[in-house]
């Protein structure tokens, strides 16, 4: 896991910089263009706007992937559809939105070999795969709910997601089979998910954003084995724009 961190480290230190060059510039004052749009509050956010922005999304498997770690870019867009409903402490906007990550990448123990015991009880050294996986994931349905407080800056938000991961090495990695043999997993897996966060606007419709996400992969048995990732950790940071 600690190339894992490195690599996740650096990328998550230059993102921040990005953010942070992003933030300077927002802290500049705005002369044109940031007027909310209708039915906006003082964020930007309103009952019609557009939300779109790239994000950094990294995380760990656990239980029994607690071995397993994930790193990949990506972009997102939702729209708000939704005037603000009264619910008390829980009102808010509906939100329906999308993202794509174009490099989904999961990395696993390296390939080994392992003793299993045959059904007639005899140990049988078997090969199982590993190593970097390299992809593209696309969630086309997230369901979102932004909370309307009273903050001007900072506006926290639930979700649930459903997505699709399409890697080029049968993932996860499980016993080696000949090329052609039936017994793997599958190129394709679902990522059904759910998670919260919160945007905080650096000034109207301009908001540097986190999120955290579990993230439960799976095949739906489309290989001969499945697996999946029963439960991931995953954490996103990202700016968006709205319009």
């Amino acid at each position: 896991m600690f190339p894992f961190w490195s690599r996740f480290s650096k990328c998550t230190l230059a993102f921040s910089l990005i953010l942070g060059l992003a933030a300077v510039a927002g802290a500049e004052p705005d002369h044109a263009g940031t007027t909310p749009a209708a039915g906006a509050d003082s964020s930007g956010q309103g009952s019609s706007t557009w939300e779109f922005g790239p994000f950094l999304n990294g995380g760990v498997g656990l239980g029994n992937r607690s071995d397993f770690s994930f790193l990949s870019p990506g972009f997102q867009v939702g729209k708000t559809l939704t005037p603000v409903v009264k619910a008390g402490p829980l009102s808010g906007r509906f939100e329906f939105a999308g993202n794509i990550m174009p490099l989904w990448l999961a990395f696993t123990p390296a390939p080994h070999s392992q003793i299993a015991i045959a059904s007639d009880g005899t140990p049988v050294l078997q090969q199982v795969g590993g190593g970097t996986f390299t992809g593209l994931s696309i969630t086309p349905v997230i369901f979102r709910w932004n909370f309307a407080n009273h903050s001007r800056r900072f506006k926290p938000w639930v979700q649930a997601a459903g997505g699709l991961i399409y890697t080029t090495h049968k993932f996860p990695p499980n016993i080696e089979v000949p090329k052609g043999t039936p017994g793997g997993t599958s190129v394709f897996n679902f990522s059904p998910q759910g998670g919260g966060g919160f945007h905080y606007f650096l000034r109207p419709r301009r908001s540097i954003d986190f999120g955290v996400n579990a993230v439960h992969i799976s095949s739906a048995s489309l290989g001969d084995r499945n697996p999946g990732v029963n439960a991931s950790l995953q954490f996103q940071l990202g700016y968006t724009w709205w319009k």
